[in-house]
């Protein structure tokens, strides 16, 4: 086993979004390669109803998969397609936008008045990126949860782990999407297969990454079963850790105890072309999906 080096550490930068939605970015709109094959995430988490409820109005979607998790509050959105809902707290929305689709995803505070919540963007592959629009709504009760000896929990939104299988399947970057929560002080190693790229977002607490590489940066030195590592002094809440490759990471949680989304999935390695939503191969496949939502033929007829 080979522990994967902690490449970078990024505070999420506050940003206003649809009708003037303010959250925190943690990654978008840069180098796609980076975090291939996922291209943006977004936390919306706010106390006050002013900062969100005009909400994220119709807009487009085309090449790409929105992953929306809701912790606190509800959203409801709608489509172009006739669908309905909303997400509750615990609830996750995997939505495949594929040729297109019109959208949108208002929320609503719960009876406090606030909304918490995290919407991953993954790209889709240029064979994949025409096929008809799914949705997967998967309530909290349908998610897995599994308790280890120390305390820590792990909800399975995607992917396999501890014995247990998420409910979101058929994805094409076979992503592994993990709610983790780990009690305080606890050290905990976790797998994850060395052909996927991964991160890491803490929301909750303080954590340590053990790493490999001993990065530049503040590092505390700790002493694990008689050797010295370094491990890098986090700062918690709303930071994003990029991992290298390798097959493993050690997390140490703080004195508060720790709660972080470890996410995971296949690179696609292939070229992007990208405005706002709408995400394709070539100049090309881009201009002509700005065309058709020009001329109103963006959305494709089922065949």
């Amino acid at each position: 086993m080979s522990l994967r080096p902690t490449l970078e550490t990024r505070r999420a930068q506050p940003t206003l979004e649809g009708a003037g939605v303010k959250l925190h970015r943690a990654f978008g709109f840069q180098d796609p390669s980076e975090l291939d094959p996922f291209l943006l995430f977004d936390d919306f988490r706010n106390e006050r109803p002013e900062d969100f409820e005009k909400g994220f109005p119709w807009h487009p979607h085309r090449g790409i998969e929105t992953i929306t998790y809701v912790l606190s509050g509800t959203v409801d959105h709608a489509d172009s397609l006739g669908n309905t809902g909303a997400l509750g707290a615990g609830d996750v929305q995997w939505m495949t936008a594929g040729r297109g689709i019109l959208h949108q995803e208002m929320p609503q505070g719960n009876p406090q008045g606030q909304m918490h919540g995290f919407q991953l963007w993954g790209n889709l592959p240029s064979a994949q990126k025409m096929t008809a629009p799914r949705y997967q709504d998967v309530t909290a009760a349908d998610i897995p949860e599994v308790t280890d000896d120390d305390g820590t929990t792990v909800r399975v939104i995607t992917g396999e782990f501890w014995g247990k299988k998420g409910p979101v399947d058929g994805i094409a970057a076979d992503p592994q999407y993990l709610d983790v929560t780990m009690p305080p002080g606890v050290r905990k190693t976790f797998r994850i297969d060395t052909y996927r790229r991964a991160f890491a977002y803490i929301f909750e607490g303080q954590a340590a990454f053990v790493d490999a590489s001993a990065p530049s940066g503040v590092l505390l030195e700790k002493e694990v079963a008689g050797q010295e590592v370094n491990i890098r002094d986090l700062s918690g809440d709303r930071t994003l850790i990029r991992f290298g490759s390798g097959d493993k990471i050690t997390v140490q949680a703080g004195e508060q105890g720790v709660r972080f989304l470890l996410i995971s999935g296949a690179p696609i390695n292939e070229p992007v072309a990208w405005h706002g939503p709408i995400v394709m191969n070539t100049q090309e496949e881009l201009m002509q999906a700005m065309r058709e939502l020009r001329n109103g033929t963006f959305i494709k007829p089922a065949h």
